[in-house]
């Protein structure tokens, strides 16, 4: 496993890391989640994702029993989770970033994965309504209390997340480090283009999530939803109309041979590509069995492979021209 820096902090983390999304308490259980972030663990990950809102506070419950389990050595690795849906309805609750809403999420989401602190904790959204003056405050006012130890954004636009560094630099409070957004060869203009000034001026890190467009790159939409997806799962109806799409599935069997002359999976290739990006820290994968996790993992193996003509010609079967780079 290599390790980069998370932007411009000290700390090191996997460039392959694992995340909870979607798969902790609705397809795996603690049994299985132990058995999965131990092999994660093994192969060299350091860094696990997870949020207050995934599940509806039961993915973090999950990692936390299974942390428990495993009991390994808190130096040994990073934690995240994010902020800003929440768990209830009441006015200061959900959809915020209030200071009130902060604090009392840090503390529910400790007690969920029984940590003392976790590594990243991130602001999931902007929120409109609070000025982000309160909310930096209150991340800061968290890392005093050494109950997280850096703090982030996820789909913030580069000119929020500007103006949050400006705020804790002028006040001399911890700003933030790192940005969650979504990268994978479907979704790449804003990582590439907009947030390029925060990685150059910045030196602003990425924990990127999606890396397989929620299973599209994997190809096993290629000839419908299949049961055991995720696409199939209750509440996930909103992934039919993307995973159904003429255009992108074409492009999948586009890749297809360009991953069968590099000999690895649709999925391997795919998590390369993002690797291939140096302003990416680390790329959050997901897994549902331990099949998958040790196939994934062999993604930074695949990256090596990608030489510039073979990045062109996955440019190509997306449709990617140079002149969309240079735009």
């Amino acid at each position: 496993m290599n390790y980069r820096h998370l932007g411009r902090t000290g700390i090191r983390v996997s460039e392959l890391s694992f995340g909870s999304w979607v798969t902790f308490k609705n397809q795996v259980d603690v049994k299985a989640a132990v058995e999965i972030m131990s092999a994660a663990y093994d192969a060299g990950v350091n860094f696990f994702d997870n949020a207050e809102v995934y599940a509806s506070g039961k993915s973090e419950e999950v990692m936390g029993a299974a942390l428990k389990k495993l009991n390994w050595r808190r130096g040994s690795y990073l934690a995240t989770t994010k902020f800003f849906w929440g768990l209830h309805d009441g006015v200061n609750e959900r959809n915020t970033l209030n200071r009130k809403r902060l604090i009392e999420g840090i503390n529910g989401s400790l007690a969920r994965l029984q940590l003392e602190y976790v590594d990243v904790i991130y602001c999931h959204r902007p929120d409109k309504t609070t000025p982000i003056e309160e909310t930096v405050w209150a991340m800061h006012n968290i890392i005093e209390w050494g109950k997280a130890i850096y703090w982030g954004t996820s789909e913030w636009a580069a000119d929020e997340i500007v103006a949050a560094i400006q705020i804790a630099e002028k006040h001399h409070l911890h700003k933030p480090v790192t940005e969650q957004p979504e990268y994978n060869l479907f979704q790449r203009k804003r990582f590439e283009k907009e947030y390029a000034r925060l990685f150059k001026d910045y030196g602003y890190g990425s924990t990127t999530w999606s890396p397989l467009a929620s299973g599209m790159l994997t190809g096993k939409y290629l000839k419908g939803i299949p049961k055991d997806s995720r696409a199939a799962l209750k509440g996930y109806d909103w992934l039919h109309e993307s995973i159904t799409d003429k255009d992108r599935l074409a492009k999948v069997r586009a890749l297809q041979p360009i991953a069968k002359e590099l000999g690895c999976t649709l999925s391997q290739i795919s998590l390369a590509w993002c690797l291939k990006n140096p302003n990416v820290s680390t790329v959050i994968t997901g897994a549902s069995r331990v099949e998958q996790l040790h196939e994934n993992m062999k993604a930074a193996d695949v990256a090596s492979k990608l030489t510039p003509d073979v990045l062109e010609k996955i440019d190509q079967a997306f449709g990617v021209t140079k002149e969309d780079d240079e735009d």
